[in-house]
């Protein structure tokens, strides 16, 4: 009976930390921007006037338990 072997065409190389960091920090950012805008925008710490980002983002304030009014 014949044995075939399988051999791996490439090997993954791992990532270094050094080029996944400043990637990581941009993620984080947006997420505190993201955060910002779904919490607190349109309230009393409001950076733009008006309502307009408020409905915007106003069913994903209700979704993670924001309340708006």
């Amino acid at each position: 009976m014949n044995t075939i072997a399988c051999t791996p065409a490439s090997v993954p190389t791992p990532i270094p930390v050094r080029e996944l960091l400043p990637w990581v920090v941009f993620a984080g950012l947006l997420l505190l921007l993201t955060l910002y805008f779904v919490g607190t925008e349109g309230g009393a710490a409001s950076m733009i006037s008006g309502m307009n980002v408020h409905e915007f983002l106003h069913d994903a304030r209700h979704l993670l338990g924001f309340p708006c009014h």
